[in-house]
């Protein structure tokens, strides 16, 4: 198995002209704004677009994008497991961005959805601030709450996974825009 390459944004830029780009964030980071050209293959759907990424990577190279990295990585790696080759850009379209460069927004776009690492950051904080809140008013054991996710995130930071991310990409603000998976994979198709 391969190891998947990290492109940074200067080299992403120079060619993008020649990369498929592959999204692999939830529908509603997409709508947000994504990379020129980018078609959106949520993570949680990867498997089943293997015969159409493997022939795109066959054709040329392909990129694989997320917010910050680690989806895109967790992509590449179930691409390579499948023996396709791809790459993935260095601190995502965050860094894309923050270099200035520009993301395109469907049209009719009313708001964009929270990146899913804040989305994460956001519940994880919740659920804590709960957990002790609870267990100071109400009783302690409550606290487990607080525990229960300071372990869900020492063991996500070590298999570079989260199930948290998981189930908020399944919540219906998330799935705005739903991707239409035959219609990304006919125009992956399409790609020269």
């Amino acid at each position: 198995m391969a190891t998947p390459s990290a492109l940074s944004t200067d080299e992403t830029r120079n060619r993008l002209h020649e990369l498929t780009v592959i999204d692999v964030r939830t529908p509603g980071e997409y709508a947000g704004g994504h990379l020129p050209g980018a078609l959106n293959i949520p993570l949680d759907r990867i498997r089943r677009a293997l015969t159409d990424v493997r022939q795109a990577a066959d054709r040329g190279a392909v990129l694989i994008v997320c917010a910050s990295g680690a989806r895109s990585e967790n992509a590449c790696r179930i691409l390579a497991e499948n023996g396709i080759t791809t790459a993935t850009l260095s601190g995502g379209t965050s860094a894309w961005a923050a270099e200035g460069h520009d993301l395109h927004r469907p049209q009719g776009n009313p708001r964009a959805t929270w990146g899913m690492e804040r989305q994460v950051r956001l519940t994880a904080g919740t659920v804590v601030l709960l957990g002790l809140l609870l267990g100071l008013l109400v009783h302690p054991a409550f606290q487990i709450l607080s525990a229960g996710i300071a372990a869900g995130l020492v063991f996500s930071a070590l298999t570079n996974t989260c199930g948290m991310a998981a189930l908020l990409a399944k919540l219906p603000h998330n799935r705005t825009g739903e991707v239409d998976l035959d219609a990304t994979l006919a125009a992956l198709r399409g790609r020269r």
